[in-house]
């Protein structure tokens, strides 16, 4: 039998799938949502993806996990229900919720619609709500978040592709737009085909952008190549091509999650170039510094993006028929589906299909 916890920390029966411990064993898990606000949309869960994150909380890699933890930031379904201020949706919508499900409103951050900077930003799962409740994330039946912290998603969208761009393709599209890598013609480099890696790859290029895909397995030269249109492919061991491809690049989006050496990176930037790090290692990556100052050169860093921006890709992602390549697979199939992730065993995306298979324990 699943648990279950205390009925008086939220009003609204929820079910899902969660970790316990360090293990990072997920298994079903009966709790409770917050009721339904005045601002708040209720919906229910059709689809989540798996992001390399969840992993990493799961097994606190990042120190910070609290137990139990359910998973999931990619979350996508149809609105079931509207609180009584709620102006901008209605039942029967279909809308998505990312990375965060709260913040302040009133710092900079905030009022330059910049909540994933805000210091007091409310992560959607993880984390303390506003009441002291802890949050929850999309590996489960419901949602309910404020309306602020709900994005749209165009009918011509498809769900289940769809929902990786919650997370992995705000991640990347942001930095593009705000480091002044979307213009055509430039050259930027995409060190990574994974989650984030695959997405990058067509953001750039639907935004006319010369796209190199750099990566330590030569034989996703063709996948690279041939079906995510890639202009051209570096083998970042290869130190022959990472050596002919000096001083070519405008710009770097670097999705790796994994401990690597970024003095090969930045030596592939033209003076001016922008190195930009999206992935987070678990321990800290040597940053060599004489480079950076012969080519002026700037290292710097990204975090997802904020809710105006957000609804801006996937609106983006609509209009140029962006989605991220996916494995659907059943709730039961979570923790093998992590143990993949783990061995980077994905092409390219795990999407849960939560409407159709997450079974209450009864």
């Amino acid at each position: 039998m699943a648990d279950k916890l205390p009925e008086e920390e939220h009003p609204k029966p929820a079910f899902g799938w969660a970790a316990r411990d360090q293990s990072g064993v997920l298994s079903p898990f009966k709790f409770s949502r917050r009721a339904t606000g005045e601002k708040d949309v209720a919906f229910t869960v059709l689809y989540c993806g798996i992001c390399h994150s969840d992993l990493h909380m799961v097994k606190n890699e990042w120190g910070v996990t609290q137990y139990p933890l359910i998973p999931g930031h990619e979350i996508v379904g149809v609105v079931t229900e509207v609180g009584s201020k709620v102006e901008k949706f209605k039942v029967g919508d279909k809308v998505g919720v990312g990375c965060m499900v709260g913040s302040c409103r009133s710092c900079d951050s905030c009022d330059n619609n910049l909540e994933n900077y805000c210091s007091k930003k409310i992560l959607t799962y993880g984390a303390k709500y506003y009441d002291g409740t802890v949050t929850y994330g999309g590996y489960s039946d419901n949602m309910v978040a404020d309306e602020h912290f709900i994005v749209r998603i165009p009918n011509n969208l498809p769900l289940d592709a769809g929902a990786p761009l919650l997370c992995a393709g705000i991640t990347v599209y942001s930095p593009l737009r705000y480091f002044g890598l979307d213009k055509p013609g430039m050259h930027v480099g995409i060190v990574g085909l994974g989650g984030l890696g695959h997405v990058a790859v067509k953001f750039a290029r639907a935004m006319g952008v010369k796209v190199t895909v750099i990566s330590t397995s030569p034989n996703k030269k063709q996948e690279a190549l041939e079906n995510l249109g890639a202009d051209s492919f570096l083998v970042s061991r290869d130190q022959d091509q990472m050596q002919a491809a000096m001083g070519t690049l405008d710009g770097i989006i670097d999705t790796v999650s994994a401990v690597h050496p970024l003095l090969p990176l930045v030596a592939l930037l033209k003076s001016h170039g922008k190195l930009v790090l999206v992935g987070a290692p678990e321990k800290p990556l040597e940053l060599p510094v004489f480079p950076l100052i012969t080519g002026r050169k700037t290292v710097g860093g990204s975090c997802f993006g904020g809710i105006k921006e957000t609804q801006e890709m996937i609106d983006f992602a609509a209009k140029h028929n962006i989605t991220a390549d996916i494995e659907v697979i059943p709730m039961d199939y979570v923790n093998t589906a992590m143990e993949r992730v783990l061995k980077a065993d994905v092409r390219y995306r795990f999407v849960i299909d939560v409407g159709k298979t997450l079974k209450p324990d009864v």
